[in-house]
Order: structure tokens, then sequence, then C-alpha cells
């Protein structure tokens, strides 16, 4: 139990002058968080994104528990949603298109047919305004103008990244000035072993329904109980006991990329999941305001140079990271029940996202 895992190499120490530079006229830079929990946290103003968390395992030793990239040029090179704060819609909307108040808007089509992820400017390719307000807090602003990727009104946003104790907690506020849609969440892909596979990790979701997709990602509409299903994680369960398992859902997205259904109320902060790696001991635990949560296993991490060499050269290999991703429903624009994504003038959109690091026994 005392012993580091093979790969658990010792973290990557960071040099900020290699994410320095200037994009779009607007500056980078790294941005390190320190508290009193024993979590240290690194960010990166070029998509408002995690590089890097470093958490104790049981034994108090620091290791790195989310991929990330060691210099900004990497970051540009690399996988866009890695470490990301998603705006202004995280997800699929299907099509490209949705309709409000009787008006058809048209967004870009960055994966296959579909809309992804704000589009070929969202919040992933922006710099965002940075203000350090203290060793353990930051915060970033971006403006989302009228019309940019086809999104009615101009959406104001603001993000603070914050060490309380042994989370962190992203809390983010928007504005619009007309009708539009916005859903926003973080993309860490997290690692608790700090390396290998995360096919040991065991899972407890608190969700008792799933979204299936078609083709594409998009989901069909349906809303289904994860009960006798590879997605029913209310028991722990490893993420790779079942993921190879003969179910048409994991064939179509070759593993786990699924929204889960948060069994909570409304807007209510809850938890939406908890992660184990029995070797390190680390314990991750999201907790969120979200109505619900992507589920991702890392299946497009196959080693592709530069897009998948992360900090230190070590390539990322497939499933070697996953994702929790609080958020509402994709395509939620399209399809009447699901809860609404609808934002109005006069009424902030705001919201928690929180990830607690603590050990087992």
């Amino acid at each position: 139990m005392g012993d580091a895992a093979p790969w658990a190499a010792p973290p990557v120490t960071l040099d900020p002058a290699a994410f320095r530079g200037e994009i779009d006229g607007q500056p980078v830079g790294l941005w390190t968080l320190t508290g009193e929990g024993g979590v240290t946290v690194s960010l990166c103003n070029y998509g408002a994104r995690i590089v890097q968390i470093l958490a104790p395992d049981r034994s108090g030793r620091l290791g790195d528990v989310v991929l990330g990239y060691d210099s900004l040029a990497a970051i540009q090179g690399g996988q866009p949603s890695m470490g990301a704060f998603i705006g202004r819609f995280a997800n699929r909307i299907a099509n490209g298109r949705f309709t409000l108040d009787g008006r058809t808007h048209t967004l870009p089509q960055n994966a296959g047919p579909h809309h992804l992820h704000g589009g070929v400017k969202g919040s992933r390719f922006r710099v965002f305004d940075t203000e350090r307000l203290s060793a353990s807090a930051v915060r970033m602003r971006l403006t989302y103008a009228d019309d940019e990727e086809g999104y009615p009104g101009e959406l104001r946003s603001s993000l603070l990244y914050r060490l309380d104790g042994d989370s962190l907690r992203l809390e983010y506020e928007a504005t619009t000035d007309r009708p539009t849609v916005a859903t926003f969440t973080g993309h860490a892909f997290f690692n608790l072993a700090g390396g290998g596979s995360i096919l040991g990790h065991r899972v407890t979701a608190n969700a008792h329904f799933f979204l299936p997709i078609g083709p594409g990602g998009i989901p069909t509409g349906e809303i289904r109980s994860v009960e006798g299903t590879p997605f029913d994680f209310t028991h722990p369960e490893a993420f790779g006991t079942r993921i190879d398992g003969d179910n048409h859902q994991l064939h179509l997205a070759d593993g786990y990329d699924h929204t889960l259904v948060i069994a909570k109320e409304a807007s209510a902060f809850g938890l939406v999941a908890r992660v184990e790696d029995p070797g390190s001991g680390r314990v991750l635990e999201v907790m969120s305001t979200e109505p619900a949560a992507q589920l991702y296993s890392g299946n497009a991490l196959t080693g592709i140079t530069p897009r998948d060499l992360g900090k230190g050269g070590v390539a990322f290999m497939r499933r070697g990271g996953f994702c929790i991703e609080p958020q509402g429903f994709p395509d939620a624009p399209n399809q009447p029940h699901f809860p609404s994504t609808t934002r109005h003038p006069g009424v902030p959109y705001t919201g928690v996202i929180a990830y607690r690091f603590t050990t087992s026994a």
C-alpha cells in the first residue's frame, strides 16, 4: 500500500515562462493557486483551463491528478477540450441549429454534422481576462458577442476558481441582453493514480437515469433507467468492469461518453459522483448545481503526437483519463422535454462545480 505505482513519476514542475504569450492580442499566462488543504492548482487563461492539480495520496505523496500540457504551444497543438472551461454551450446541439422564439439559429458544425462545445471559437479557444484575488483564488471573465458562432445575445460571463480547503470550486455567472441558450462545464481529464489506465478507478454516481445516444453522440430524447445497464454506478464499480461489454450504447461511443441525470433538486448543490483509485487511495468527489453530467472514459486519447503529448513528454494512453462534466442536458434547445437551457435578460445563469480531493484508508 505504501509503494507508488510504477507510472506515478514525480509531478512535472511547470515553467510559467512556457505559458506566456499573446493570442488574438490578449496576454496569456499561468496562475497557481495554493491553499490550506494540501492541494495545488495551476491554471492557464487560454480556455480558462486547468493545467495541473497536485493532490496527496494516502501516504501524503503529491501526484498530478489531471492530464494537461506543459507549455502554451503544446496546449494549442493539443486536445482542445483538455482542462478547459466550456461555453457558451457545453456538449452537442444536433445539426448545428435550434429555434428560439420562432427564429432558427444556425451554428458551426464542428463535430460532423453537429455543433460541439460552443463551436470553432468557443471558450476553449479564447483568452479570458484574469484577475488574481488571493493566493487561493483568481477570477476570469469572457464576453461572447451577439451572434458570435450564431448564438443570439451578448453573454457576459465570470468564472471564479477558488481553493477551499481540499476542494477546487468553479463558481460561474453569466448575463445576457437577449434570450439565448447557454450551459457551462469544466472539462478536466482526471487520473487519480497520476498515470496509467483509469479502468481500475471505482465510480459511484448519483444517477438513476441516463440519456441514450444515437450516431454522433446526440441524445435520442429518451431518459432511460440505469438499472440493468453498464451505466448503473449507483454502487461502486470500476470503469473497466463493463466498458467493453456487448452493449449498443457503449459501442456507439467506444466506451462511456454519455449524460447521467443527477438525482437532486434542480439547481441544488449536491453530489454528482465519487471516484476512487484503490492503488493510491485518492478520492475525487464531484459536486455541482447542474442537473446532469457527462461521463467520459477517455476513449479518444490515443497517443497521437503532438496532440496527445502531455506534461514531461508523456503520451496520453487510451482511457488514461476520465471526465465528469456537470452541465445542462445536451441538445436541450431541440428537445423541449429536457430541462431548459434558455437564458433571459435580467435573470443571471449561475452555477457551481466543486472537485474535492480526499483519501481512503
